[in-house]
């Protein structure tokens, strides 16, 4: 794994991590969070293969 591949591996658990946080602290409804962790994961697979 490159040093790209291995930040996002890191990254995107934490901004998942971030959402559900803030999810629960009630600054985001569910359809956001959904967006997030959905964008998240989408974002880090396209640049984890294209790596």
């Amino acid at each position: 794994m490159t040093d790209a591949q291995v930040g996002l591996v890191v990254a995107t658990p934490i901004i998942i991590g971030f959402s559900i946080a803030l999810h629960r602290m009630g600054v985001l409804q569910a359809y956001s969070t959904t967006i997030a962790v959905a964008a998240s994961c989408l974002i880090a697979a396209v640049l984890f293969l294209q790596q």
